[in-house]
């Protein structure tokens, strides 16, 4: 590791291309928590594959000597998307009747954590968006809060809560503008 200025964005709108590399990224991101079902690669991967055949999916990744650090993924929903229908309260149809990006996945191996690589993927991955929101789930508890805070110091502001799963914990719904 080096850091950040060392590290080469790459995008890719083809999951097959790159789900190796999330795979391998993302073991390493969770493995205090590949415990828990919902936190599995395997249910990792079965989300994956489910997000990478919807419209609009884009993933960056940074690599560093070709060798990659960290991710960030998502894809384009629409108004009656399970995404919308599992938040609580209904979403403001300000938000539900344009085309919106949901950034589903963000991560950065704990050795690249702290220089900046995270915003960078973010960054890059709504650089071509065409939406005018993006919007994510955060675990409130995620680094004690940390996570939750750092999305806030971003631009994102809290909008309701999702279970998308019976296994998945209580996440905290967030958006704000893709510029």
């Amino acid at each position: 590791m080096t850091s950040a200025t060392a590290i080469e964005l790459r995008s890719f709108n083809d999951l097959f291309a790159v789900r190796g590399d999330l795979l391998d990224v993302y073991a390493e991101v969770r493995a205090p928590l590949l415990h828990l079902a919902n936190y599995a690669v395997s249910s990792f991967g079965e989300r994956l594959d489910r997000h990478g055949a919807e419209d609009g999916f884009q993933a960056v990744l940074a690599y560093e000597d070709g060798h990659p650090v960290g991710y960030a993924y998502g894809n384009r929903i629409e108004d009656g998307d399970r995404y919308w229908q599992r938040m609580d309260p209904e979403p403001s149809e300000r938000y539900t009747t344009c085309a919106t990006v949901a950034l589903k996945e963000i991560g950065v191996r704990p050795a690249w954590r702290g220089l900046g690589v995270a915003r960078s993927v973010h960054d890059a991955f709504l650089a071509s968006r065409c939406e005018p929101y993006v919007t994510l789930m955060v675990n409130p508890a995620a680094g004690g809060g940390k996570v939750h805070a750092l999305y806030r110091s971003w631009g994102y502001e809290d909008l309701g809560h999702s279970q998308p799963s019976p296994a998945s914990p209580r996440l905290a719904v967030m958006i704000r503008p893709t510029a």
